[in-house]
């Protein structure tokens, strides 16, 4: 079972805000070794400023325990592909970080974990498949905080779920609700998906319907309500498709058919038992203790915990 869940449920990506936090702060921020540790202090700052500002009452840091799940590459085999680093025959992808980024990550996880700060991830699915699961099952409203415009779908402001996008580093964030969705690319959260899967996404591996993009996309959907009356309306040749649209879609026939369930985020991940509750003070304060020792975190994890005990 999951701990306590009430008012204000935060989710983070959190592999998105540590690569986030990489970038944006310099690597000259290192521990007493030398070891660059501007991830993890930049997402601890983060963190910190998110309780701070937001306060929320249970907060998730959901983790990539799969970044490029098995099914879904065997449904769109081009899925995330040009990401994977040298390929390890036998073994699962890898993917490719930064060079100083990757051996920040355990300790991400160690001082998350010694903070008292839930983690949580899920073999065979990614942080997107968490975040969707978690939100489905919250009874509160949700602020998801991610630099990937992929979970614009999970966006319902009848259930208060909206999503918090860094604008820039990690300091301004946008808070994206659906008036803001249907300004910015003419749908609601509903429909996010149904556009993002029609317009494709280089970044994702998602090739798209050749020659539809995000406005042809949008006036598609206005016009026909979701993908599945787009693609009625393409095998209807009484519909008001132009040729030129009924034959892209027509010949994007077999992508259509699969790339929702790639696009779509899960909502029914199994997942093990875990406290959400926001953590007044360190869960292991001794660890804690050795961890900022060790890796140099000084101000970052003293500004986390003030913002924690309040």
């Amino acid at each position: 079972m999951i701990g306590p869940v009430t008012r204000r449920l935060m989710l983070l990506d959190t592999a998105s805000l540590y690569f986030r936090a990489y970038f944006g702060v310099p690597d000259t921020v290192r521990a007493p070794d030398g070891t660059p540790v501007n991830a993890v202090r930049g997402l601890l700052d983060f963190i910190a400023r998110l309780v701070q500002d937001h306060q929320p009452d249970s907060l998730v840091a959901c983790m990539d325990a799969d970044w490029r799940p098995q099914w879904r590459v065997d449904l769109i085999p081009s899925y995330k592909a040009h990401r994977v680093a040298e390929e390890v025959e036998g073994g699962p992808d890898e993917e490719e970080t930064p060079d100083t980024l990757s051996p920040q990550v355990p300790v991400i996880e160690s001082v998350l974990d010694a903070v008292g700060i839930a983690r949580v991830g899920a073999a065979g699915y990614e942080a997107d498949d968490v975040i969707g699961t978690l939100t489905a099952r919250a009874s509160g409203p949700v602020d998801i905080v991610t630099g990937d415009r992929d979970l614009y779908q999970l966006v319902d402001d009848r259930r208060g779920v909206r999503v918090l996008y860094p604008l820039k580093g990690v300091g301004t964030l946008q808070a994206v609700d659906e008036s803001l969705l249907r300004e910015k690319y003419g749908v609601d959260g509903a429909h996010y998906a149904d556009l993002a899967l029609l317009r494709g996404d280089p970044s994702d591996g998602l090739p798209g319907v050749p020659g539809v993009g995000e406005k042809t996309a949008a006036k598609l959907l206005a016009a026909h309500g979701d993908l599945a009356g787009i693609v009625a309306a393409a095998q209807d040749p009484a519909s008001k498709l132009t040729p030129a649209q009924r034959k892209r879609l027509l010949e994007a026939s077999s992508y259509l058919e699969v790339a929702p369930k790639v696009v779509r985020v899960a909502s029914d991940v199994p997942l093990g038992s875990f406290d959400a509750a926001l953590p007044r003070e360190p869960r292991d304060p001794m660890t804690l203790e050795v961890l900022a020792e060790q890796w140099g975190l000084g101000g970052s994890l003293q500004r986390l915990l003030a913002a924690l005990a309040v």
